[in-house]
């Protein structure tokens, strides 16, 4: 499949997880792929720009590098994320603010920075990853409120941008096998094996996430397929 031949991607957080993995499955489907990360594994298939999403002049930065290098922008994906979990009665400060500021502030610079030059060129299609979490969870207060901001983020931005040609629309996994699961079990102390095994058993299909099962949700929602699809939370979760 050459979906996206011709096309040019920007996904932040796409040195690892969820992010490497979109990057690869655009990068596979031809399109010309920029990873914006503060780190990256040693297989990335994109550009990598090292990138703080908290930081206007670093996101407006990766755009401008990705327009340059790859000759346009057509797809954004919002995919950086960081948790720092707690029961609310010790969550810090500097918990809650590092969580909204990576989640909220970083996907409000990303989309801003994208649409500025998707609507003086034709449209383009955006993807914001929520979660799961959106719904509540214990220990994560900061990181369900910033995931559930995402989503409303998603909908206005769908209802201001959607004359101009671009799609914005959500993905919300459930369990995904990644580093910031690992990070979960290890915050709870659990052995990760058995934290996905435990995971498992609760999912209707009866297994976690790979990175790659959102990516494929993600790549359709950036395909012409999905062109008249917009403003819509999609759950990945394996089930209801």
């Amino acid at each position: 499949m050459n979906r996206f031949e011709g096309k040019v991607a920007l996904v932040t957080g796409g040195g690892r997880g969820i992010g490497k993995a979109t990057v690869a499955r655009f990068a596979a489907e031809g399109a010309k792929v920029t990873a914006a990360d503060l780190a990256f594994d040693d297989d990335v298939a994109g550009l990598c720009v090292e990138t703080d999403v908290t930081d206007r002049d670093a996101v407006e930065a990766a755009v401008a590098r990705t327009v340059e290098e790859h000759g346009g922008l057509d797809i954004l994906v919002t995919c950086a994320g960081i948790i720092r979990d707690n029961l609310v009665f010790k969550m810090t400060d500097d918990d809650w603010e590092a969580v909204i500021a990576t989640h909220l502030r970083g996907t409000f610079l990303a989309t801003q920075a994208a649409q500025a030059y998707m609507t003086q060129h034709g449209g383009g299609k955006m993807v914001l990853i929520s979660s799961s979490s959106a719904q509540g969870n214990r220990g994560q207060l900061n990181y369900s409120a910033a995931k559930a901001g995402i989503q409303g983020m998603t909908w206005t931005l769908a209802i201001e941008l959607g004359r101009f040609d671009i799609n914005v629309n959500c993905v919300a996994p459930g369990f995904v096998s990644t580093a910031m699961t690992r990070q979960t079990a290890e915050r709870i102390g659990v052995d990760f094996e058995d934290f996905q095994k435990h995971a498992a058993e609760e999912t209707p299909l009866k297994r976690i996430g790979e990175p790659e099962d959102i990516a494929g949700v993600i790549a359709f929602l950036c395909s012409e397929d999905a062109s008249y699809v917009s403003g819509q939370v999609i759950y990945v979760r394996g089930g209801p």
